[in-house]
């Protein structure tokens, strides 16, 4: 069974830090390059950052410096840590892999306040 289960997501201050995890199912993470995705209202869902089973990451322009991404391959987690935040930042957040299986979790929504 699929499982993708975010969390970690609520509402900061511009400058502000959170740390989002995502709980996958064993046969999903074990093998794949893993992602994490967010959608802002009225945007399309956006790729933010991969990693993959050994140590390459890829970040897109607007996260690099400020996001990490990282997996614990004994907890079937992956964590984005998001540190200096801002408002554009604000969406909901999805981990899949990369590419995307066709199922996606609930999400875990991120709002930062200017």
């Amino acid at each position: 069974q699929v499982q993708l289960v975010e969390s970690g997501g609520g509402l900061v201050q511009a400058g502000g830090s959170l740390r989002l995890s995502c709980v996958a199912s064993d046969r999903i993470f074990r093998l794949r390059t893993m992602g994490w995705y967010r959608q802002a209202p009225g945007k399309q869902r956006e790729l933010v950052a991969t990693h993959t089973t050994g140590l390459s990451t890829y970040y897109d322009d607007s996260v690099k410096g400020r996001f990490t991404i990282s997996r614990d391959r004994d907890q079937h987690t992956v964590y984005l840590q998001m540190n200096s935040l801002k408002p554009e930042d604000t969406a909901v957040y999805y981990c899949n892999t990369n590419p995307p299986v066709d199922f996606w979790g609930q999400g875990t929504q991120v709002t930062v306040s200017s």
